[in-house]
């Protein structure tokens, strides 16, 4: 069984924004083992004559007819916009340095 550390735990914690504490770390580390452990059980089947699928279940998509539809104008499509800049929405910025 592969074991996850806590210092992985800790590395994908910062990647992912988050923090935890040690004791966190290690209760997740573990549960992440386990979790590993039981995906790999698939290595012991033979899976050699079985197809690849995504799903359990045929899938058949349904699509539309593309079809040509005409398009609002840019003056028509900002018209209800609170904000505008030459031919742009204007929104406040919403993305932060950490």
């Amino acid at each position: 069984m592969s074991r996850i550390s806590r210092e992985e735990i800790a590395k994908v914690a910062l990647l992912s924004r988050l923090s935890f504490s040690p004791e966190e770390a290690e209760l997740f580390a573990g549960q992440l083992s386990k979790i590993l452990a039981y995906a790999e059980k698939i290595n012991e089947l033979d899976t050699e004559n079985i197809e690849p699928t995504s799903h359990c279940l045929s899938l058949t998509n349904v699509f539309r007819e593309d079809t040509e539809v005409r398009s609002l104008d840019p003056a028509q499509a900002l018209s209800n916009a609170p904000e505008v800049e030459g031919q742009c929405f204007r929104v406040p910025k919403i993305i932060q340095e950490f």
